[in-house]
């Protein structure tokens, strides 16, 4: 279903559309807001894999004593 997606000549046309849409000023302003998005994701997902391995609960808390 998605053998041949992103062939140089897709991507050229998705640019372009890309271009044309948000015109050239406001073009690296996008790329580098989703690079920074990814970036935030990655380490957003590494460390909630070492706060698992280690058992840790980052954003729990203690209920009051008087709700046990």
């Amino acid at each position: 279903m998605f053998e041949g997606l992103f062939q140089p000549m897709h991507l050229l046309v998705i640019f372009g559309i890309a271009l044309f849409v948000f015109g050239p000023k406001k073009l690296p302003e996008l790329g580098k807001g989703i690079g920074d998005g990814i970036r935030g994701f990655k380490t957003a997902m590494k460390g909630s894999e070492a706060a698992s391995a280690d058992g840790v609960k980052t954003n729990a808390k203690e209920p009051p004593a008087e709700l046990l």
